[in-house]
C-alpha cells in the first residue's frame, strides 16, 4: 500500500509538473514569445535573406504605417499576418525600419488614409450558421516613407496572402531607389526588325492590349528599358547599361554589330539573348516558321553555347489544353511548345529545368514555344561554368528543313531520332572575346573580359510572347479594330490563346523579371520573387520517372491514368499510416512498457 501511495504522488507531482510547463509555454506564446518553424519548399512564411539585405542597405530610414480594418474573423487573421511580417522586417532591418499598426476609426485617421492615397474599401464576410454575412469599411493598405519620398500600396486583398512580401518588398526597394537616386538601366536591342517587349501579344485582343515592358515598368519602375541602336556597327553600347536584351529578330546582324555586342560583354556586362531560329510573323494563322538564326550564332558560338538552326518538337511533355469537344473534354496539344518541368525524377545531364539558376529561381514550369537547340563547346571558355539550364524530354525531334509548319492541331509524323535536347543555357565567369581573330573593323575588344561577365541563351524564338495570340490576332487597325469582332484575327487561335495565358504568362513574367535581376547583377531577391507564385504540389518520389515511349494520345491518357492511380495509391498508404500507424505505434509502446513492468515486479527481491 506504500509503495502504490507513494508512486501515486510521484504521478500526481509529475501530471502537476507537466501542466506548469504547458501553461507557462501558451503564457510565452500570448506574449509573443514563440517560435514558428517554416517547412515550406518557398520559405512562405520565413522572410527572405534579400529582403533583409534590401533594408540593411538603406542609407535612411523608413517608416511604415499600416492602415488596417479589424472586426472580422478573416480581417484579425490577415492584420495579425500582416503585423507578424512587418515585425519580421524591423527585426531584420539593422534598425533601419519601423513600423505601426492604424486602424483608422476617427475622421482625421481616415482623411490621412485618403490623402496618402489609400482606397477605402467595403468588406463583407458570409455567416454559415446564421445564413447572413457581416460587412464593413475601412482601409487595408501600406503608406511609406523614406527620407523626402513617400509612396503607398493602396489595397492589400485580406484573402491574398501569398505573395504578400514580394509585394511589399518590391514597393521599399521602389521607394529606397528613389530615395537613394539608384538607377538600374537595361538596354533592349533594336533595329534588326525584333520581336518588340512593346507588342501587344500576350491575350486575345479585344481584351486590352497589354504588353510585357508595360507589365514590367509599371509594377517594377526601378528598371528602366531603353533602346539601343547599334547604327550597322557604327554604335557602340553605353557602357552605363548594366545590361542587353536580343529578342527575336526578322533581319541578320552584320560581324560588325556582333562585334560591338562582344564590345559590350567584355568589360564584365551581362548579355541575354531570347531567340531561336523559328521565325513566325505576327498575325500569321498559318504559323509558317522560316529557320534562320540571323547571324546570332556566329556571336554564341564563341561564348561556347552552338545556337543551332532547328526548332524541337517535344512530343512527350509538349502544352496541352483542355477543350470541349462533341464527345467531351478532349486534350489537345502542341508538341512545337515544350512544357518543361522541375520533375525531381530527372537529374544530372537529364535535369529538365535548373530552379537553381536566378532567371529560373523556384519556378516549377515555364513553356518555351518555338524552341531550338543550343550545346555546350566548354573548351572554348576554359575559365567560365557553362550549363544546360533547360531540356526537352527524351521524346524530342529536331526539324531541320529551310521551313516548318508549325500551326495547330497538325497531324504530326514525327521522324528522326528520339532525343533530349538543351533549349537554355548560360555562360558565367571570365570570358574570352567571341572574335579572336579576324578583321577588328575598328573595334577594340581585349582578349578575355576585364571582369567576370554573364550570357544567358534562352533559345525560345516567342518565350516572351504568347505565340496564340502573336498568330491569332489580326494586324492593329487602331479604332478601325474595334469595329471588328476578333479584331479581324482567327478566332481558334485566339481561343486557345486563353489557356495559354491562364497556365503560362505569369511563370514567363516571372522569368523575365528575375532575368532583369540577373542582368544588374541584383539577384538577392529572386526568394522574395517565387513567393508569388503559388506553394508546389507535393512530389512523389516513389512514382516511377516517365519513359516517354509512346506518343499517341491514347498512350499518353493511359500515362497520365497510370500516374494518377500511382499518386492515388501512394496518397492511400500515408493516409493508412497516419491514421493507423501512428495510433498503433504508441498502442505497441505502451503494452511494451506495460509488460516490462509486469516483468520489473515479478523480479522483485524482498530480501
Amino acid at each position: 500500500m506504500e509503495r502504490r501511495a507513494k508512486a501515486a504522488t510521484e504521478s500526481g507531482a509529475l501530471l502537476l509538473v507537466m501542466a506548469a510547463i504547458l501553461v507557462a509555454v501558451n503564457a510565452l506564446s500570448a506574449l509573443g514569445g514563440y517560435k514558428r518553424i517554416d517547412v515550406t519548399k518557398n520559405e512562405r512564411f520565413t522572410l527572405s535573406k534579400g529582403s533583409g539585405s534590401l533594408l540593411k542597405s538603406m542609407k535612411q530610414n523608413m517608416q511604415v504605417d499600416a492602415y488596417v480594418t479589424k472586426g472580422l474573423p478573416k480581417l484579425d487573421a490577415f492584420v495579425r499576418d500582416l503585423r507578424d511580417l512587418l515585425q519580421d522586417y524591423k527585426d531584420n532591418s539593422g534598425g533601419h525600419f519601423d513600423y505601426a499598426i492604424i486602424e483608422a476609426k476617427d475622421e482625421e485617421a481616415k482623411k490621412t488614409a485618403k490623402d496618402a492615397g489609400l482606397v477605402e474599401q467595403p468588406f463583407g464576410e458570409a455567416n454559415e450558421t446564421e445564413n447572413s454575412a457581416a460587412v464593413t469599411q475601412g482601409f487595408m493598405g501600406l503608406v511609406m516613407k523614406y527620407g523626402s519620398e513617400k509612396d503607398a500600396i493602396k489595397f492589400l486583398p485580406p484573402d491574398r496572402t501569398d505573395g504578400l512580401e514580394f509585394w511589399i518588398t518590391n514597393k521599399i526597394r521602389e521607394v529606397r531607389d528613389r530615395g537613394d537616386s539608384l538607377k538600374h538601366k537595361i538596354g533592349v536591342l533594336t533595329g534588326h526588325e525584333e520581336m518588340k517587349l512593346t507588342e501587344p501579344n500576350l491575350i486575345p485582343s479585344g481584351q486590352g492590349k497589354p504588353n510585357i515592358q508595360q507589365i514590367i515598368t509599371q509594377n517594377f519602375p526601378f528598371y528602366q528599358l531603353q533602346d539601343v541602336d547599334l547604327k550597322g556597327g557604327d554604335a557602340d553600347v553605353d557602357e552605363s547599361i548594366d545590361g542587353l536584351i536580343v529578342t527575336q529578330p526578322s533581319k541578320d546582324f552584320t560581324e560588325k554589330e556582333l562585334r560591338r555586342i562582344d564590345q559590350f560583354v567584355m568589360k564584365g556586362k551581362a548579355l541575354v539573348v531570347v531567340a531561336g531560329a523559328a521565325n513566325v510573323k505576327a498575325s500569321d494563322a498559318t504559323m509558317n516558321a522560316v529557320l534562320s538564326t540571323h547571324g546570332l550564332e556566329k556571336l554564341l558560338d564563341g561564348y561556347g553555347l552552338e545556337l543551332h538552326k532547328d526548332v524541337i518538337l517535344d512530343f512527350g511533355r509538349s502544352f496541352r489544353v483542355q477543350m470541349m469537344t462533341q464527345g467531351g473534354v478532349a486534350s489537345a496539344r502542341f508538341p512545337q511548345m515544350a512544357d518543361v518541368q522541375d520533375d525531381l525524377r530527372f537529374t544530372g545531364e537529364e535535369q529538365l529545368l535548373d530552379t537553381g539558376f536566378p532567371a529560373f529561381f523556384r519556378i516549377p514550369q515555364l513553356s518555351f514555344p518555338f524552341p531550338s537547340s543550343v550545346t555546350l563547346k566548354k573548351e572554348k571558355q576554359a575559365e567560365a561554368t557553362l550549363k544546360i539550364l533547360a531540356r526537352t524530354t527524351p521524346r524530342s525531334i529536331a526539324e531541320t528543313t529551310d521551313a516548318v509548319d508549325l500551326k495547330p492541331f497538325k497531324s504530326w509524323k514525327p521522324k528522326g531520332q528520339w532525343q533530349q535536347y538543351g533549349i537554355a543555357a548560360s555562360a558565367d565567369g571570365t570570358l574570352a572575346t567571341a572574335f579572336p581573330a579576324g578583321d577588328k573593323m575598328g573595334i577594340e575588344t581585349p582578349a578575355k573580359s576585364s571582369k567576370p561577365a554573364r550570357v544567358l541563351v534562352i533559345a525560345s524564338s516567342q518565350f516572351l510572347a504568347n505565340p496564340f495570340a502573336r498568330a491569332g490576332n489580326g494586324p492593329d487597325m487602331g479604332q478601325m479594330q474595334m469595329m471588328m469582332p476578333g479584331g479581324g484575327g482567327d478566332e481558334q487561335l485566339q481561343q486557345l490563346a486563353g489557356p495559354y495565358a491562364q497556365q503560362a504568362l505569369t511563370s514567363t513574367i516571372l522569368a523575365f523579371k528575375n532575368t532583369l535581376d540577373y542582368l544588374t547583377g541584383d539577384t538577392d531577391l529572386l526568394a522574395v520573387s517565387a513567393k508569388i507564385l503559388s506553394e508546389p504540389s507535393l512530389v512523389y518520389g516513389d512514382v516511377s520517372k516517365p519513359t516517354f515511349s509512346e506518343d499517341s494520345d491514347d498512350a499518353l491518357k493511359k500515362r497520365d491514368d497510370e500516374m494518377r492511380a500511382a499518386k492515388k495509391n501512394q496518397q492511400h498508404w500515408v493516409e493508412a499510416i497516419l491514421i493507423l500507424g501512428v495510433p498503433l505505434l504508441f498502442a505497441l509502446y505502451g503494452v511494451l512498457r506495460w509488460r516490462m513492468r509486469l516483468s520489473a515486479r515479478a523480479n522483485v527481491s524482498l530480501a
